[in-house]
């Protein structure tokens, strides 16, 4: 199994005058990496035959995850929306999986408790 955790949907590269972005992104990087220990914690002593990796990355989640879906036997996004659209059922990144994934796509909704 592999974790992929894409904060961002924002391309820095868009941005490259500004001096800072490199320390900011890879201080943001290792924070979004903490991040997803935290969450996949208690899952590996749950399931300990899965064995699973994780891919951090910045930004481009669409990208990443297609890349992902052509050798994948199924996709698992979340769906959060941001702003006006976080009613919508289905956010960008997983509206662009859904249609153009080479594997089934789950689109996982937060509980609300």
């Amino acid at each position: 199994m592999v974790a992929v955790h894409t904060w961002s949907d924002m391309y820095l590269a868009r941005y490259s005058g500004f001096v800072d972005t490199t320390i900011e992104a890879a201080q943001t990087t290792e924070a979004e990496r903490a991040l997803l220990v935290q969450r996949l914690a208690g899952w590996q002593e749950q399931y300990p035959d899965v064995q699973v990796s994780r891919d951090i990355q910045l930004a481009g989640p669409i990208d990443h995850l297609l890349s992902w879906s052509e050798r994948a036997q199924l996709v698992v996004v979340g769906s959060r929306g941001r702003g006006g659209f976080a009613g919508m059922l289905l956010g960008s990144t997983s509206n662009a999986l859904v249609q153009r994934a080479s594997c089934p796509v789950m689109v996982v909704h937060p509980s609300k408790d």
